[in-house]
């Protein structure tokens, strides 16, 4: 733990704990600041999180909005040069319930009802106010040097959707101005890059009332989508995997079997149907085995490996929602192994190996993150440990670095996350790979070995993309909608400078057809420089095609590179050298 003294000073540090203890001081600064300029607002709670912090809070008759944090903004900045001591105490349930009655403090009181009644309370003080938390903070408001408020959002008093919507107010602070600064310049990039603006600009999809949380794709955007699929379908195939699909709804006793409907039920949309419970599926395994229960099969074939793009539902609430990172519908790129134990550490390494090669197409880098058994679990402590010491033995095998992150497995396995690094330095957490025991065991699975007896397999469960929606918008973000040419939505803009070149035009854009180039044309009757910014900067198009009639007499087009001030004439011999070379 890191604590700051009243000059600034730093007397402990243990790892990133400093700038957790920082921004949590922040959150309560914020608190004391919302109090004194709202007293009649109550308040829920405020921790740090990765990228800053946050604090519900109640703002009673008079709604907090956007406009207001300029000014919450300078009084927290009062408050830091009051150099307030931040001093902790504990109470009994008793005597703390009559402090926050006495303070007004509605959701306290509710929270402190929910402890059990022989846990002591920590509260800590900073001048006037009084806050319930555990703890750590700085020592002085003082040493909180540098920090902003970001925004401000709906939030559910603890995240059900039956409570009441409080206010979230959102902040961040650094233990440097400079680190602020520059973290601030991030977020300016980030906001630039907003895959929801790009999407806009591009045509790429749309999101409306009627369906909140369900993407719409339009022309562009489904090409990208597409070429997001081919790809995915050469590398599996390539790899030895067979595509099925499977229905978008099965019976509700098949989701009891998996263990969903238990562990995941209130994310899953149902539906009656002949009196009976139906499920759209919120993942693609329990169809998957479905597959593989269809016939016999013996140890000759393994490893089965087969694969699914399909369409799952999750309820998120609407307030979670964003944009492409945060829907209701979702393209899983799925996989599912089948297996003998003994080919666990080849198959893992094998899925990892596809999964750096797709991610290595896209110029990410990635970092590694091994899940163990959670708390609600199914299946024996053997088979736990077995598969989470064969995801271990295929990781070091291949020599890779990664984290322990303890208790965070999925309900039937252990895990392997892949987090992403982007252009801008933001993570990811995109390709998992899920070692299973249980639900082969739960289905009942079997295959026979090579003395004629019933075995159970091992199943692997792994995705590349995750989403293909949630990949689109990383992408779109990571190329600032500057997509490669062969992944763009339209590879070639043809401009036409005068209708007097549309006969050339339009054999240059045959020659285009008959070459595999996705092309548009922009006979609008505009000035070529403006035609040109809103194809280069706008639509991000990698090569704009310039025709005129200097163009058309001498048989050539005028290339300008989406990257490039420059234009060049080249024969259309040399351009269809130059855009096959990417296509």
């Amino acid at each position: 733990m890191k604590t700051i003294c009243s000059d600034g000073r730093v007397i402990l540090c243990e790892g990133d704990e400093e700038l957790s203890v920082l921004r949590h001081s922040a959150a309560h600064i914020l608190a004391q600041a919302v109090k004194r300029l709202y007293p009649g607002a109550s308040l829920a709670f405020g921790p740090a999180t990765e990228k800053g912090f946050y604090y519900d809070v109640d703002p009673g008759d008079t709604p907090i909005t956007e406009e207001d944090l300029s000014r919450i903004e300078e009084e927290m900045h009062r408050i830091v040069k009051e150099n307030l001591p931040v001093k902790p105490f504990i109470l009994a349930r008793e005597d703390a319930i009559r402090l926050m009655e006495d303070r007004r403090e509605p959701y306290k009181i509710q929270h402190i009802n929910e402890l059990p009644e022989d846990e002591s309370l920590s509260f800590f003080k900073q001048g006037d106010f009084i806050d319930l938390c555990r703890g750590p903070h700085i020592t002085y408001t003082k040493g909180l040097k540098a920090f902003r408020l970001t925004g401000v959002s709906g939030a559910y008093w603890k995240n059900d959707a039956a409570n009441k919507m409080l206010t979230r107010i959102y902040g961040t602070a650094f233990p440097s101005q400079a680190e602020l600064d520059e973290f601030l310049i991030q977020q300016e990039e980030a906001a630039r890059r907003d895959h929801r603006k790009i999407g806009r600009e591009m045509d790429l999809f749309l999101f409306a009332e009627e369906g909140a949380g369900f993407p719409f794709f339009l022309p562009n955007g489904l090409i990208l989508k597409n070429r997001l699929i081919e790809y995915w379908r050469d590398i599996h195939r390539k790899n030895g995997y067979r595509e099925i699909s499977t229905p978008m709804m099965l019976h509700r006793s098949l989701w009891e079997t998996s263990g969903h409907w238990e562990h995941y039920r209130d994310s899953m949309y149902t539906s009656e149907i002949d009196g009976e419970t139906h499920c759209i599926k919120p993942m693609n395994c329990p169809g998957g085995i479905l597959v593989y229960k269809n016939q016999l099969h013996s140890y000759r074939d393994f490893p089965l490996r087969i694969a699914e793009l399909g369409q799952v539902h999750r309820h998120e609430l609407k307030g979670t929602l964003h944009g492409l990172f945060r829907v209701r519908c979702f393209t899983q790129d799925d996989a599912h192994i089948f297996m003998r134990r003994e080919q666990i550490p080849d198959e893992i390494t094998g899925v990892i190996r596809l999964i750096d090669e797709v991610y290595r197409k896209f110029g990410f880098t990635y970092t590694l993150e091994l899940s163990t058994r959670p708390e609600n679990s199914m299946g024996s402590d053997e088979d736990w440990e077995a598969a989470e010491n064969g995801l271990k033995e295929a990781l070091d095998r291949l020599g890779l670095p990664y984290e322990i992150n303890e208790g965070d497995g999925a309900f039937y396995g252990p895990k392997i996350d892949f987090h992403l690094r982007d252009s801008l330095g933001r993570t990811w957490q995109c390709g998992t790979i899920q070692l299973d025991f249980q639900l082969p065991q739960n289905f009942d699975l079997t295959y026979t070995d090579e003395n004629n007896q019933k075995q159970r397999p091992i199943m692997i469960h792994r995705t590349c993309f995750g989403s293909i929606e949630r990949f689109m918008g990383i992408l779109t973000e990571h190329y600032a909608g500057r997509f490669p040419a062969w992944l763009a939505p339209v590879q070639a803009k043809v401009l036409l400078v005068s209708e007097k070149c549309r006969d050339y035009a339009d054999s240059l854009c045959r020659t285009l057809d008959e070459n595999g180039i996705r092309w548009e044309m922009d006979t609008r009757n505009e000035k070529i420089g403006y035609m040109i910014r809103e194809a280069q900067f706008v639509q991000r198009i990698p090569y704009l095609l310039i025709v005129g009639q200097r163009e058309a007499e001498e048989d050539m087009v005028s290339v300008r590179y989406r990257d490039s001030s420059e234009t060049e004439t080249v024969s259309l011999e040399k351009l269809m050298e130059i855009l096959s070379e990417n296509r």
